[in-house]
């Protein structure tokens, strides 16, 4: 995995005072802000590693927050297991209320341009129904949708269903989130991180992740470490003068 900025500057902006950063270079204090709100220390070691661990709890929560109110899909929960196989269960509005499904992630991207995922279900049934469920578990996903109507996750959240395959596309939720309308030197910072795959473990998804950093941004990420850690040394020797 190639890692864009070096491990001893990943390693010292780990170290920095954010808050006094903020203060002295008003111009980056946006980006530092929510660099700063959204990533703890371990966070961006992980994605500068080139592996971020995210638990089923945060993905529920952030994918509670993104359901429409008015939409099929009511709500969604998510089991990882270790041997690779990622459950979901739905709540709907329609007659049938939950919705169970057992499969695997085959693809998860998230580029300057594109983030999708590609979910492909391997077991589904309807808890409770009987003969209805055991012929939902024959059919594919699609040809269920022809029958009872599109299932509509959010306006914002595209869904794409094919045979057994289903497509998300979460494009447009990050690129509305903190990280995607935050610009540093005119990059959005959700555009310095890129997700090339993702494997599932038990209790959460394990992200293959790439930093992305444009020169520019490298050369200013520099010049503030530079005049953060020159600052540092002043105070060290200031204060061993008394």
């Amino acid at each position: 995995m190639a890692i864009d900025l070096p491990a001893q500057w990943v390693e010292q902006a780990q170290r920095i005072d954010w808050d006094s950063v903020c203060a002295a270079v008003a111009d980056y204090g946006p980006a530092l802000t929510v660099l700063r709100d959204t990533w703890d220390r371990e966070t961006i070691r992980e994605i500068a590693d080139g592996h971020l661990f995210v638990r089923d709890a945060v993905l529920n929560d952030a994918i509670a927050q993104s359901l429409a109110t008015d939409g099929t899909i009511r709500s969604v929960q998510l089991t990882s297991h270790e041997n690779g196989r990622l459950d979901i269960v739905c709540t709907t509005g329609k007659k049938y209320k939950r919705v169970e499904l057992s499969g695997i992630i085959k693809e998860f991207v998230h580029t300057g341009d594109k983030s999708y995922a590609v979910y492909h279900v391997e077991k589904k049934k309807l808890p409770d129904h009987g003969f209805v469920s055991w012929l939902f578990s024959r059919l594919s996903l699609s040809m269920v949708e022809r029958m009872v109507g599109r299932l509509d996750v959010s306006d914002r959240i595209p869904v794409d269903i094919k045979g057994n395959n289903v497509t998300v596309d979460f494009h447009d939720v990050l690129a509305a989130s903190r990280l995607g309308t935050t610009e540093f030197r005119g990059h959005s910072l959700l555009s310095m991180v890129e997700i090339e795959g993702a494997t599932v473990k038990e209790g959460g998804i394990m992200f293959d992740t790439h930093l992305n950093v444009p020169d520019d941004v490298k050369d200013a990420l520099r010049a503030i470490l530079k005049e953060k850690s020159a600052a540092l040394q002043s105070s060290t020797g200031e204060g061993d003068g008394h």
